[in-house]
């Protein structure tokens, strides 16, 4: 009789806490990768930037190139203006940068496959219910994070006005990394856990 049982009726209480846990897992997750890519990078960012960005908001720019968002400086003075793209990781002389295009794969994965576990999903349809929803939050925490890594300054001389502006591109931000990541990588994590299950019984 048990074996019919959804996952969100395997465990006390129900879909609507599945879907909670599932948002929170997406949390924790972002703050995970963040935290891993501060340990990789931090003392490269503040080698390059000084004291010019904070090392919070250059650990988050490798942090969004990690995840294929690319990083847009612009700058104008007077009335001339330019973008380039930054190429951080690439670029980059420290020993674990290259490991950041597989950090949040890795971090996704394993936040889907503990919640396929943690709410004994053993098909795909339950798979997917309890992987997909960590693009809730994580979603919204990359999308957050994109306002505010954005470093901006503004200066004259001469009576010629300067400002810079440097980010990550926000709709890539909130598609590419916060949406489609935690879709395809935090599902596959639950499918994966879930196929493990079933031949285990």
């Amino acid at each position: 009789m048990a074996s019919n049982l959804s996952a969100s009726d395997r465990v006390p209480g129900t879909r609507r806490s599945s879907l909670a846990a599932s948002a929170g897992a997406g949390v924790l997750a972002a703050a995970v990768g963040y935290l891993v890519t501060y340990l990789l990078v931090s003392g490269e960012v503040r080698d390059i930037f000084s004291e010019e960005v904070a090392t919070w908001k250059g650990v988050a720019w490798y942090f969004y190139e990690a995840h294929l968002v690319d990083i847009r400086a612009s700058s104008q003075v007077g009335s001339i203006g330019g973008t380039n793209t930054l190429d951080l990781i690439a670029q980059s002389e420290s020993a674990g940068a290259g490991l950041l295009y597989v950090l949040p794969p890795l971090v996704l994965v394993a936040a889907g496959g503990l919640l396929a576990v943690r709410w004994n999903a053993t098909d795909l349809g339950e798979a997917v219910v309890v992987g997909a929803p960590v693009a809730i939050g994580y979603g919204a925490v990359v999308g957050l994070g994109a306002l505010v890594a954005e470093a901006s300054a503004e200066g004259s001389a001469f009576g010629i006005e300067a400002t810079t502006s440097t980010g990550p591109e926000l709709l890539p931000a909130i598609v590419l990394g916060g949406v489609l990541y935690p879709l395809v990588f935090a599902t596959a994590g639950a499918v994966l856990a879930a196929a493990v299950a079933v031949t285990m019984q």
